[in-house]
């Protein structure tokens, strides 16, 4: 039975770092983001648009993990603001594709400076922040393979 207690203290959970230290890394790019009236998850959109324009929402929620449920509202807001058009497919009309207006791609050179402001931020040094890179990306792989498995 104690196995069981310590296994339960809280200093014992992955998950209780992997969260605060997602957090505590997330919210620092407020004060960069905030000015412009964007959101991290904005932000992290923002990303995988300017990597490639035209993605579906289906594409950019698998990229960024994020469900159609969180990703809508979110896509709805940033078409509302200007940044991006949501338009049917024409190969296949129950496909939605985000595309960035002109709004949006000028939107990148004002945030080119937000990596390395919140790099600077990160205390660690560089070999231990690709250590970490590279561990948490293994754990998203083995995860997602996990679930193809199943």
């Amino acid at each position: 039975m104690n196995k069981d207690r310590e296994a339960m203290k809280l200093a014992n959970q992955l998950c209780f770092p992997l969260y605060a230290a997602a957090r505590n890394v997330t919210g620092l790019y407020t004060p960069w983001l905030k000015p412009l009236g964007l959101t991290y998850t904005q932000y992290i959109v923002f990303l995988v648009l300017w990597e490639q324009d035209g993605l579906s929402v289906t594409d950019i929620g698998e990229k960024l993990m994020l469900d159609n449920g969180t990703l809508s509202p979110l896509l709805k807001k940033m078409e509302q603001a200007g940044y991006v058009e949501r338009r049917r497919s024409r190969r296949d009309d129950r496909v939605v594709e985000i595309t960035l207006t002109e709004a949006g791609r000028a939107l990148q050179e004002k945030v080119k400076d937000v990596p390395a402001h919140v790099a600077s931020c990160i205390d660690l040094p560089p070999e231990k922040a690709r250590t970490l890179y590279l561990l948490l990306y293994e754990l998203l792989d083995r995860q997602k393979n996990k679930e193809n498995d199943q």
